[in-house]
């Protein structure tokens, strides 16, 4: 593979300013906590909690500030564990860049949540699990693919918090351009800006960027675009690389049915990370930071904590980017989008 020595323009590697409405920084990458509680995919007990604690400890004290979570994270009793954990932390930390940290959590759109009273509670529940007011309050998905009367009111609720000072920005999550002009307008009636929108984005999940166009929406409105599970679940790690390698359970089964589809990508991910001296993660994670979105790889413990810090500071070149775009266009099959997607 031809290297191109010309370099992609990207965002301060410092912190990035949201918009002129929004009085918080976000860093170039942040943490995704999905893990930090959830028992049926991620294998979480509460033995992992000094780890989670020594993964936090090294985020924040390295400039990873944001960590992003949601009232339904951690399974069955559990639930809302992830939000638990970040408010031990928060208490427990004590160094550099103490002030920077962003606390983001995403409110379930459930059934029964149905007034704008309903999130502006879970708004607050969320606090008083953490221990202070986040700070980016966020949709977890839209409800338009099927219950497109529920979202209205839910919104208004989010608008709410947001007005009362409970939280210092608003964001979404699993929208497509077309439901976020929607709910940018609607918000905007308010005077209420949307920061953020996440969608998951990696090179096994590109369709709403290339596909949906919402990056360029992002871009027209100001909002800035966070990129979940940049590792498509572990799959561009490269650690899963024969069966007796593969996790348990949902994840084992995906990777016996997509690691034979991918290995071009991977073989290609490999190439470029001996060539830098970096990991096939870091190399995955930097294509999110090059195509100017902030990705929240997660971390369970501290050796994955610095893997993924170890993908800031550097940048792939266009030669590289524009050959692992095309390896992973021509893919026979890529990860399966979250269903709650819109367009």
């Amino acid at each position: 593979m031809e290297i191109n020595s010309q370099k992609q323009k990207i965002e301060d590697p410092t912190e990035i300013q949201i918009n002129n409405h929004s009085p918080f920084y976000l860093p170039q990458m942040g943490c995704g906590t999905w893990a930090w509680g959830n028992r049926l995919l991620w294998g979480y007990n509460q033995s992992m909690d000094k780890d989670l604690q020594g993964v936090f400890n090294l985020a924040v004290s390295q400039g990873v500030t944001l960590f992003d979570t949601g009232d339904s994270y951690g399974t069955g009793k559990l639930n809302g564990r992830s939000e638990q954990l970040l408010g031990q932390f928060l208490k427990e930390y004590q160094g550099l860049n103490q002030k920077n940290i962003c606390i983001a959590t995403k409110l379930a759109p459930y059934p029964w949540r149905l007034t704008r009273s309903s999130m502006l509670n879970a708004g607050k529940a969320s606090a008083q699990r953490v221990g202070r007011n986040i700070d980016l309050v966020q949709m977890h998905w839209s409800t338009a693919n099927y219950a497109p009367w529920q979202e209205k009111a839910l919104l208004e609720g989010l608008g709410d918090l947001f007005e009362q000072g409970l939280v210092k920005a608003i964001g979404l999550s699993n929208y497509g351009p077309k439901r976020l002009k929607k709910v940018y307008q609607q918000l905007a009636s308010r005077g209420i800006p949307i920061a953020t929108l996440q969608v998951q984005y990696s090179l096994l999940s590109t369709y709403p960027v290339t596909e949906l166009g919402v990056k360029e929406v992002c871009d027209e409105l100001g909002i800035k675009l966070i990129a979940y599970s940049p590792l498509a679940l572990g799959l561009l790690t490269g650690k899963f690389s024969d069966k007796s390698s593969f996790p348990k359970g949902l994840r084992g089964i995906l990777c016996r049915q997509l690691l034979p589809k991918i290995k071009p990508l991977l073989d290609c991910l490999q190439e470029i990370a001996l060539h830098r001296n970096k990991t096939m993660s870091q190399v995955a994670i930097n294509w999110c930071i090059c195509k100017q979105t902030i990705p929240i790889p997660g971390a369970k413990n501290v050796k994955q904590m610095q893997d993924n810090i170890g993908a800031m500071g550097w940048q792939l070149d266009d030669g590289e980017i524009i050959e692992l775009d095309r390896i992973s266009h021509k893919l026979e099959k890529k990860m399966v989008q979250n269903i709650f997607q819109t367009k």
